[in-house]
């Protein structure tokens, strides 16, 4: 029995280059956002509030990262008693809204991000180009 497993991080260039690239997508599709990047336990690697992104949709890109973290999937599918319950016992921590996704290469989970402003599916486009910019798993 073995007493290790495999992990993987991202680096401070990966968290910067995901970073752009969400960036650039937001710029592309005309929709400032909020980005946050979490480590797999949730820890802040980077948030960034684009212009004229909404300063409340700061605090929901943060939740929908650590969520998608936290479950290792996309957020905005929990069944409805479980996403009021989750958000009540971690005061708000995890959130059912789309627009956060897991870090993932080869499938292990390096962390989470979550992106908030747009709607729901504008968020998710622009977590998949971050996604796609560092050469993680798509989602």
């Amino acid at each position: 029995m073995s007493h290790t497993r495999p992990a993987v991080a991202l680096s401070h260039s990966g968290v910067m280059t995901a970073l752009a690239a969400a960036v650039a997508k937001a710029e592309e599709i005309e929709v400032p956002q909020n980005v946050v990047i979490v480590d797999q336990s949730g820890e802040t690697l980077t948030v960034f509030r684009m212009d004229g992104a909404k300063f409340t949709s700061m605090k929901t890109a943060r939740a929908k990262a650590i969520t998608a973290a936290s479950i290792n999937g996309p957020t905005g599918q929990m069944a409805p008693d479980f996403a009021i319950t989750a958000a009540i016992a971690t005061e708000g921590d995890v959130i059912n809204l789309k627009g956060g996704l897991p870090i993932r290469f080869d499938g292990l989970l390096a962390g989470g991000i979550g992106i908030g402003s747009g709607t729901g599916d504008q968020d998710i486009i622009v977590a998949q180009a971050a996604l796609a910019a560092i050469g993680a798993d798509p989602v």
